[in-house]
């Protein structure tokens, strides 16, 4: 696959689609597939492929909310009983290290040999290697290996213009990797849509593509020297292009992850003055840092961080996992009292909440 025909654009490699889960739809690493279950104007997803969560509905498994998105055992079940074939599979989970195994590139050539093309966001990129590159030409189907780098003509090198354009900018930070920061950007993006806020996104990882949003790069596929110039990059687009009254800004990692320590680009580079922070307040680790001994910053310490950055945190917005709900209404409501900051649970609290807040940061 040609690198220069991976774009932004929502319009490019539209179609039907299944998500490859393999298992896995159930955990945290499947979080690919929960952000195009929970909504994406690039494909239609038509079923989810994982033995394990088989014979549910999709939504009901993620968050209880029904979204008519069954989940088959195999492809062969989806198109024995449907009697379609997709155009589209989708590699649906982040592995660690970013790689797939035996069984995995064992499932994905058997979907290829059914005549289904391949998506693909690991970091692995199947279309180099000579078993898939075989396959493809065999069965007539594409690997869209959508997470490379750009070809180094093609990438922007940071140049000041962000400081140019006035639009208001909200980064949506977190205290750690995989606790909902893209999934609070969508819901707060469709919120202020709905109540009179033009708001556009601005995506920072392989699910914001998969999702159609036309402003963005894969932070983590970018050579390190210009990751602030493609996301400078990405704001002037949007702002040329849409003009909107707000965007919000995907976050990726944390401040003091130690596996990427990111989030300063954000509020330096792209001169995000607002930021909302998302936080698992019963995660005491950096995710897969357990062996290290690596704990989490509280919420308030990490709010007093970024400030010292020069932003202002405006919300906190919570992961509940690993505590009952009664447990996140109790360390909410603490939280409240010692920032004085609204506090919420975007999947079970009305994200209007902070419309009060996003406005008044529009308006200042």
């Amino acid at each position: 696959m040609n690198q220069t025909q991976i774009e932004n654009n929502p319009q490019t490699y539209m179609g039907t689609a299944v998500v490859l889960t393999k298992g896995l739809f159930h955990r945290r690493n499947a979080k690919t597939a929960h952000g195009l279950v929970r909504g994406t104007e690039r494909f239609k997803i038509l079923g989810v492929i994982d033995e394990v969560s088989a014979g549910k509905d999709a939504g009901v498994v993620l968050d209880g909310v029904q979204r008519d998105i069954p989940i088959f055992p195999s492809v062969q079940a989806f198109t024995g009983a449907t009697g379609t074939t997709p155009d589209y599979a989708v590699i649906g989970v982040a592995l660690c290290g970013g790689r797939l195994d035996e069984a995995w590139q064992a499932l994905v050539l058997d979907v290829m040999s059914q005549g289904i093309c391949i998506v693909n966001g690991l970091h692995m990129p199947l279309s180099d290697i000579p078993a898939f590159k075989e396959a493809a030409e065999k069965y007539n189907v594409e690997i869209i290996d959508f997470r490379r780098s750009k070809p180094f003509d093609q990438l922007k090198y940071w140049t000041g213009k962000a400081f140019d354009v006035t639009i208001p900018r909200i980064a949506v930070l977190g205290t750690d990797c995989a606790l909902g920061k893209r999934t609070t950007t969508r819901m707060l993006m469709q919120m202020c849509r709905s109540n009179g806020i033009k708001t556009e996104s601005i995506f920072t990882g392989q699910t914001g593509w998969l999702q159609g949003s036309p402003y963005g790069f894969i932070l983590d596929a970018t050579p390190n020297d210009f990751v602030s110039g493609e996301l400078e990059a990405a704001i002037v687009e949007c702002a040329e292009k849409s003009n909107p009254d707000l965007m919000l800004l995907e976050g990726q990692s944390a401040l003091r992850n130690p596996l990427g320590p990111c989030g300063s680009e954000f509020i330096v580079s792209a001169d995000a003055k607002g930021v909302i922070l998302q936080h698992a307040p019963f995660r005491k680790f950096f995710d897969t840092a357990e062996a290290f001994g690596c704990c989490l910053p509280t919420a308030e310490d990490e709010i007093k961080l970024i400030e010292m950055y020069g932003a202002k945190v405006i919300a906190v917005t919570l992961n509940g996992e690993g505590g009952s709900r009664e447990d996140l209404v109790r360390y909410a409501q603490q939280l409240k009292a010692t920032t004085e900051l609204p506090v919420l649970d975007p999947l079970n609290d009305a994200p209007s909440t902070l419309l009060p807040v996003i406005r008044a940061f529009i308006d200042n």
